[in-house]
């Protein structure tokens, strides 16, 4: 179960991370609701799930979705580039936090 928060964790960071980008766009309140809220919801999530996951597996997994999630939103989204190197590195984000896990 604490895999699912841990997930969860991370996909919220991703809707922090949008709420973000939208007060900088518009600061209106329901940008504000969605930035702070998800925020608050990942930090709890990921508060519970590091109560048995460990601390550098459980951080590496949750900035991990967060941050490829920011760069697959802001590709489709919000028309950021889309360079083979750019989802090469991502790819990297990925096989490194499969491989932290694997290992821990």
């Amino acid at each position: 179960m604490d895999w699912m928060f841990l997930i969860a964790a991370g996909l919220l960071e991703v809707i922090g991370v949008i709420g973000i980008k939208r007060v900088a766009q518009n600061n209106s309140l329901t940008n504000n609701i969605i930035l702070i809220g998800g925020f608050v919801l990942s930090f709890k999530l990921l508060v519970g799930a590091m109560e048995t996951i460990p601390l550098a597996t459980a951080y590496a997994v949750w900035t991990g979705i967060g941050t490829v999630g920011a760069a697959i939103v802001g590709m489709i989204f919000f028309k950021e580039s889309k360079s083979w190197l750019r989802i090469g590195c991502i790819l990297g984000i990925i096989f490194s936090v499969v491989g932290l896990k694997l290992v821990s």
